[in-house]
């Protein structure tokens, strides 16, 4: 078995925050989403790839430097030529050879051990639910009916969902459902896997799930980012920094390299400031703000702020803000 994780997305709803960063490679508490998931792949002892685009590829090459994976790029640069996610699958098999996969989606953060789902693998397709409780939610994802531990249906983004139980983006597709990849991209959608499960059950093959509980994040708006974060973020971590005797910070928060929070600021809980940053006289707290960005006498709730960013006398909430934008409010 090889273990693959789908990073090849451009993430287009989490714009323009992505349009120049990989999903995958967003920071989260200390470390980077997908080190979350690669950390849980360790205990497995199985080979690990990473599948990415042409685009992103020098940012997937720099992080892997002294991580134990091997990249697999595809040759695609916008969101228009993507291979999509059974494309890239094929594009492994093409690569590496027919096997039986685990496959994790890239933004994806979740609460079980990958060697427990492993356990639970019968030969068959094993993909790993979870509960949202709420119909409304459901909608957005590929909706799951079980007997017993064995899925009876599956649907892709209903309009009804039969049920709050939904596909999480963590499969093992056996060699004789990867096989049956190629007759798919002839019929059907490229970019889901749920339109293949939904798929691989019309043919009769035999799924099943793998059921947990506790926390499940698909990174894919701003909220579940900052939800994430809030989740993952146990303690602080606060590198070398200026800071003003004035100044507060209620943990947890991380705090890079070379940022000076200056004047009456209060940083926290559950913040991020990106190296070289300068706040000063602001109160940041629910919020991500990438590096060498200037927030001077503001309150910032629950927003992202991007790279090289300046923002001045403002109150921003549930704002996401792009790369080299300058906001300021008149004195």
């Amino acid at each position: 078995m090889r273990v693959l994780i789908m990073a090849g997305g451009y993430a287009t709803r989490l714009w323009p925050i992505t349009k120049d960063n990989p999903k995958a490679l967003l920071p989260l508490g200390d470390r980077y989403i997908i080190d979350y998931i690669l950390e849980k792949t360790k205990e497995l002892g199985l080979e690990v790839y990473v599948s990415t685009n042409r685009f992103f590829a020098k940012y997937f090459e720099e992080w892997s430097r002294d991580k134990d994976v091997e990249l697999l790029v595809e040759d695609t640069f916008r969101e228009e030529e993507k291979l999509g996610t059974i494309g890239a699958l094929q594009e492994a098999i093409s690569r590496l050879g027919l096997d039986d996969y685990l496959v994790i989606a890239g933004d994806n953060l979740f609460s079980f051990s990958l060697k427990d789902f492993l356990d639970k693998y019968n030969g068959k397709t094993l993909i790993a639910v979870y509960d949202v409780g709420d119909f409304e939610l459901a909608k957005r994802y590929g909706v799951v009916l079980l007997e017993g531990n064995r899925v009876i249906d599956f649907e892709e983004k209903p309009v009804k969902p039969k049920s709050t139980l939904i596909s999480t983006g963590v499969y093992i597709f056996p060699k004789d459902a990867m096989e049956m990849i190629p007759q798919y991209l002839e019929e059907g959608n490229k970019d889901s896997p749920g339109y293949f499960i939904q798929w691989l059950l019309s043919k009769g093959i035999e799924i099943y799930a793998y059921k947990f509980d506790e926390y499940w994040y698909d990174i894919g708006s701003a909220d579940s980012y900052l939800e994430a974060l809030k989740t993952l973020l146990r303690e602080s971590y606060i590198e070398e920094i200026q800071i003003s005797p004035y100044a507060k910070i209620i943990s947890p928060v991380v705090i890079k390299r070379g940022t000076k929070i200056l004047g009456r600021s209060i940083i926290g809980p559950y913040a991020y400031i990106g190296e070289g940053c300068v706040v000063e006289n602001s109160d940041i707290s629910d919020s991500i703000i990438f590096k060498n960005t200037i927030i001077r006498n503001s309150t910032i709730w629950r927003s992202i702020i991007d790279e090289k960013c300046e923002i001045r006398n403002l109150e921003l909430k549930k704002s996401l803000v792009g790369g080299h934008a300058k906001i300021q409010r008149g004195d």
